[in-house]
């Protein structure tokens, strides 16, 4: 699974431990760009920091690869999309792995990703 950066915020502030279990799970990695985009944010609180800096300690970190790129260039041609969501969409795309993210609504349109929105309600029966 690759975690978005809004993922990595959420379960960073008080009121989302629900995602802990996930953001402790050993198969995780994380976008370059997501590691950027959560440390790099101006309004940090120390105990945000504090759970940044413990967190991309422990998680892997995917490189931004020739491959990735391309597939980045790729997305951005077909449709409208941020320069870090098509990077991150297309790292998940490349390592053919699931994104974890709230903003499903943002990656739904590309063919092949696998999402997981970890606050979805499952679905009635």
């Amino acid at each position: 699974m690759l975690i978005d950066s809004n993922i990595i915020i959420y379960a960073s502030k008080p009121g989302y431990e629900f995602l802990h279990p996930l953001m402790g799970q050993t198969d995780l990695a994380v976008s370059v760009i997501s590691y950027v985009e959560t440390l790099g944010y101006h309004q940090l609180t120390e105990s945000e920091k504090r759970f940044l800096t413990e967190f991309f300690e422990n998680v892997n970190l995917s490189p931004l690869s020739n491959t990735v790129l391309q597939r980045a260039v790729s997305l951005r041609q077909t449709r409208k999309i941020k320069l870090g969501d098509s990077l991150i969409a297309a790292t998940a795309l490349v390592a053919g792995v699931t994104l974890v993210t709230r903003n499903t609504q943002d990656f739904d349109w590309i063919p092949g990703l696998a999402l997981l929105d970890p606050f979805a309600k499952p679905p009635s029966k």
